[in-house]
């Protein structure tokens, strides 16, 4: 009887270590599948990290300034932020891109800048491809800092070295800026309704001094190939006559309006040029070019040449009478005015509207576009046909505004 007792004491004793044992094996069952499930929950977590981080893009600003930069680098950095993706502003255009000098861009840094003039990140006409180790350059900067393209924001000379980057299988996003308005593939640039603005606030300011004093003032504008600040301002501000590069006039088609007006008592006359007109018959004159090619027009002296052939003509006519010899013709150019101060109002909305989409598109890796206003809508559209077609002031537009030329 004691004998069974033991046997069965035995018995509960081996199946409780048995239990025991399996219970610890469960528990450290446990705690592995628990630290492994950690783990891999670490690794996921940290990959994503690490995926987040490999996402960097960088941005500039080339070519002459204009109001509404500022707006377009606060929409991409806005909206790559929101993605995770971080922007690094290169400093003066693409000579920063060639150069690796720029600084990482934050939300902060961006806030309210759409209110500003010029830009965060300064601009140079920097021609990359001006040196043949410059395309290479860009690839190994780019790599360095490890970011997967570049958002360019230009006119046609720094979209144009994009679109050549772009063939290099370089990513690039453009965003067209120009006060020219020259860029096709989009309604407006931004930066163009702004020096209108300006252009046509000081016409307003000559229309009183001119009547005043009895003279002709030719007031230049910019416009290197096309003539829309020039007629878009110059109809606002009821210009007597606008001279543009896509519809160029003789000498005598110019002086005959002064004629004309002064005959029949209008002794002041403002007359609109813009900087790339050409007389139809004048002999072209060497000016030398800058680092893109196109015409140092600041050599080209074309509002006081002009004024100083309209004086002349006008002292020495003997069919307008004494008083004639007393004819003054003034010249104004505006210049550099027109890219300063802070954007208006359709400025700073539509440069945050490209901004957003530029950023929209490094997103989604939609690379090798432009960005546009096409209507109401800011779409992608085709960097090399925006840099390759010129938009050029159509004939039914001039025509339009040839009624007040009188």
């Amino acid at each position: 009887m004691e004998g069974t007792k033991k046997k069965s004491a035995a018995k509960k004793n081996t199946a409780a270590r048995k239990k025991f044992i399996n219970d610890e094996a469960s528990i450290k069952q446990t705690e592995i599948a628990v630290e492994a499930a950690s783990a891999d929950k670490d690794t996921k977590l940290n990959n994503k990290k690490e995926i987040i981080k490999m996402r960097k893009i960088g941005i500039l600003t080339g070519g002459g300034d204009c109001p509404g930069l500022n707006a377009v680098i606060r929409g991409v950095v806005e909206k790559c932020a929101e993605a995770g993706i971080e922007v690094f502003g290169f400093h003066n255009g693409w000579r920063g891109a060639l150069t690796a000098k720029g600084h990482w861009l934050t939300l902060n840094e961006v806030d309210g800048i759409q209110t500003l003039g010029g830009t965060i990140i300064g601009s140079s006409r920097t021609n990359v491809l001006a040196d043949s180790d410059g395309p290479q350059t860009i690839i190994e900067v780019l790599k360095a800092l490890d970011l997967e393209g570049v958002v360019a924001i230009g006119g046609d000379d720094t979209l144009g070295v994009a679109n050549k980057l772009r063939k290099l299988g370089i990513n690039v996003i453009g965003v067209p800026k120009t006060i020219d308005n020259d860029l096709s593939c989009t309604d407006y640039t931004f930066g163009f309704e702004t020096a209108s603005n300006i252009a046509m606030e000081a016409i307003d300011r000559l229309q009183t001094t001119a009547k005043a004093h009895s003279r002709c003032i030719v007031v230049e504008c910019m416009g290197r190939h096309t003539g829309w600040i020039a007629l878009q301002a110059g109809l606002a501000a009821n210009a007597h006559l606008v001279l543009i590069p896509e519809f160029p006039k003789t000498y005598d088609e110019i002086i005959s309006l002064v004629r004309r007006r002064y005959l029949r008592g209008e002794h002041y006359t403002i007359i609109v040029v813009a900087e790339g007109f050409e007389l139809l018959g004048s002999e072209e004159i060497d000016l030398g070019t800058d680092a893109f090619g196109n015409k140092l027009l600041i050599h080209k002296n074309l509002a006081k040449n002009l004024s100083d052939m309209i004086e002349n003509t006008m002292r020495s006519d003997p069919l307008l009478g004494s008083d004639a010899q007393y004819f003054e013709c003034r010249p104004v150019v505006l210049g550099h005015v027109q890219r300063g101060g802070a954007p208006c109002a359709f400025d700073r909305v539509l440069g945050t509207r490209l901004g957003i989409k530029a950023g929209e598109l490094v997103v989604n890796c939609e690379y090798g576009n432009m960005v546009g206003q096409s209507g109401n809508q800011i779409v992608a559209a085709d960097l090399d046909t925006a840099v390759t077609v010129r938009k050029e002031v159509d004939k039914e537009f001039y025509e339009a505004a040839s009624l007040y030329f009188k």
